[in-house]
């Protein structure tokens, strides 16, 4: 395994003096050691899930419909241990702060990188589409212990100043560049033919009116964003899936998986391939693994338009 310890050298994000208090009561949470988090977690876990309510109508819904041959007391399950992965994600990525590379790397292990680092010792820049599976946060920190070659994170900033600089000060602790997505393709361009990564979440629900692909995930009829599948054929990326579940609590394993080679001059494309393997990859990931998945986000919310009705043919 090639590894990459560059960290950032700011010892904390850029705030202002009003903001200051919560940087230092969190950096101070982010301290404790980890049976102490994971004993806060559990309790925030009884708070959100059997006090709270925290959104799971909207998880048991989604589960309901995306495993509609499980029974209810399978359901029930992956609904209890889904809430205490999202608890135990809140005080992992607020460990972030302080974590070093050595505890990251004993904590989250990879398989299948062996061909992605193939891919780039030819020369070739790289592409991998990750998904909002186990601890996404730890999966994009842990990069540049897998991969001794430049990472760029595609990234949508926050509306809240505080958490935008947190998030950005926290993901690049470990060496990943952060790309905001509207500076994606001058990034690249600029970067072109460079042995780089780009790293993009493309699992999250585009706004109705840039809705260009739909297609069956889960049961049910699902958009997905097209941005990546243009950017493959643009800049000619070998494209992979990466994959993250827990070994067991605070332990994670990711997996690197080839979705699809650079696209072939010879051979003309059609439709949306890329979005259709990363879509089909992702459901296979899902079901073998179903409480990693981030089941409280209102991934089903648009609904697909339905063809309008032929008109009847003149009397």
């Amino acid at each position: 395994m090639q590894q990459n310890q560059s960290t950032a050298s700011a010892t904390r994000p850029a705030l202002t003096a009003g903001q200051l208090p919560l940087w230092w009561l969190l950096k101070g949470i982010s301290l404790l050691p980890f049976p102490v988090l994971y004993a806060f977690s559990t309790c925030l876990y009884g708070i959100m899930y059997h006090v709270v309510g925290y959104r799971k109508k909207v998880v048991r819904q989604n589960l309901q419909r995306s495993f509609p041959g499980k029974s209810a007391a399978e359901l029930k399950q992956i609904e209890k241990q889904f809430f205490l992965n999202l608890t135990d994600l809140i005080v992992e990525c607020l460990k972030l702060i302080s974590l070093s590379p050595t505890d990251l790397r004993k904590r989250v292990t990879s398989v299948g990188s062996e061909k992605v680092i193939q891919m780039l010792a030819s020369g070739r820049p790289v592409m991998i589409l990750g998904a909002h599976l186990g601890n996404w946060e730890y999966m994009s920190a842990a990069g540049n212990s897998i991969f001794a070659f430049p990472i760029d994170g595609v990234y949508k900033p926050l509306a809240s100043s505080f958490f935008e600089e947190f998030m950005k000060f926290m993901r690049g602790r470990f060496g990943i560049n952060l790309v905001r997505m509207k500076d994606t393709l001058r990034h690249i361009i600029r970067h072109r033919n460079q042995q780089r990564i780009l790293t993009l979440l493309s699992d999250q629900v585009p706004p109705y009116g840039e809705i260009q692909y739909w297609t069956t995930f889960l049961h049910q009829d699902t958009p997905f964003y097209v941005g990546a599948e243009k950017l493959r054929t643009s800049f000619n990326f070998p494209t992979f899936f990466v994959g993250m579940r827990h070994l067991r609590r605070g332990y994670y394993q990711i997996e690197f998986q080839e979705l699809l080679p650079a696209p072939s001059e010879e051979v003309q494309e059609e439709g949306h391939p890329l979005t259709d393997a990363f879509a089909r990859r992702l459901e296979q990931w899902v079901e073998a693994h179903p409480a990693e998945y981030l089941w409280s986000h209102k991934r089903w919310k648009h609904k697909r338009p339905q063809p309008e009705a032929a008109a009847s043919p003149e009397a």
